[in-house]
């Protein structure tokens, strides 16, 4: 199995402000634990950057143009009281949703390979026609519609194990059977979705966890109720909104996963990918914000797709 990561500097250029939590020493701590001696066997690559077809696979053309306008010469502007553009934003985005379609293309076209994507700004909470939640493009959604459409897919599925709902990939995915979205989050939090008879088209699976939730409720969640449905979807890619904010030293959020967790989830993901997806997983960096416990959750995650 060859594991490929995919990031690039760009990303480092997206400035949120000063005490913002989605900030340049997320990338940088991420960067750092993959380049110790644990990670060797991983090829790195360069993400390249979107295009305007690409990203209007899951965007509406107001949304690009929208972004495009903002994007500021100098200093830093708000799209809404959570979610910052400065003049490196805009390349950073790009790139971030360019990794996952890069990652799209290695992973369907090599066999015995997957792919981790770290990059920022994360994508989960961007809806079709609104950025949101530090997301600006969503990048899995991009990434995921890019394979059912170049690849002839006809079942695409993304499991969600950041803290928070994905907003945004359920509202690109939900009136569609070819996509498939599960996620656990702390509920009630934000941004207010996510509640269990939210089901789509039959296509959406979401369990809310109670704040102070941890391991035991986090892998019910998924042997009893996503695990389940996923395998009766039979995806055949997998990608995987990979956030560590429910790691229990996270400050934005009150789950308590440690990097066990974080092994066992990704282990079992692998598991799903292996048997209905002919291995082929791409994982995108979403939140995780505690650098400590983000550096143990990505160790975990990523030793699990090497197979280390």
């Amino acid at each position: 199995m060859t594991t490929y990561l995919f990031t690039h500097r760009d990303c480092l250029f997206h400035d949120t402000g000063t005490g913002h939590p989605e900030r340049a020493d997320r990338l940088r701590i991420v960067l750092h634990q993959l380049d110790l001696e644990n990670f060797p066997m991983l090829e790195r690559r360069d993400a390249p950057m979107a295009t305007r077809e690409q990203l209007a696979l899951a965007h509406t053309p107001a949304h690009l143009d929208l972004i495009a306008a903002r994007a500021p010469q100098a200093g830093i502007i708000n799209l809404d009281p959570d979610t910052f553009m400065s003049p490196g934003s805009e390349n950073a985005a790009l790139r971030a949703a360019g990794a996952v379609i890069a990652a799209v293309d290695a992973v369907m076209e090599q066999p015995d390979t997957n792919a981790f994507c770290a990059t920022r700004p994360p994508g989960h909470h961007a809806e079709a026609d609104r950025a949101m939640g530090f997301c600006l493009y969503n990048n899995i959604a991009i990434g995921a519609i890019y394979a059912r459409e170049k690849y002839g897919l006809e079942r695409v599925a993304v499991v969600d194990f950041d803290v928070h709902h994905g907003n945004g990939t359920q509202d690109i995915f939900e009136a569609d059977a070819s996509l498939f979205y599960a996620s656990s989050h702390q509920a009630p939090f934000y941004p207010g979705t996510g509640a269990a008879s939210e089901t789509g088209v039959g296509n959406i699976v979401n369990v809310p966890l109670p704040a102070d939730a941890g391991s035991t409720e986090f892998r019910g969640a998924y042997d009893d109720v996503i695990f389940p449905a996923l395998a009766r979807f039979d995806p055949q890619i997998l990608l995987v909104s990979a956030g560590f904010d429910a790691h229990e030293k996270d400050p934005l959020a009150n789950l308590n996963l440690t990097g066990a967790d974080y092994s066992w989830i990704s282990e079992k993901l692998m598991a799903v990918a292996d048997k209905h997806c002919e291995g082929r997983l791409v994982s995108v960096l979403e939140g995780g914000y505690d650098l400590e416990g983000l550096a143990e959750g990505v160790d975990a995650h990523v030793k699990a797709l090497l197979r280390a």
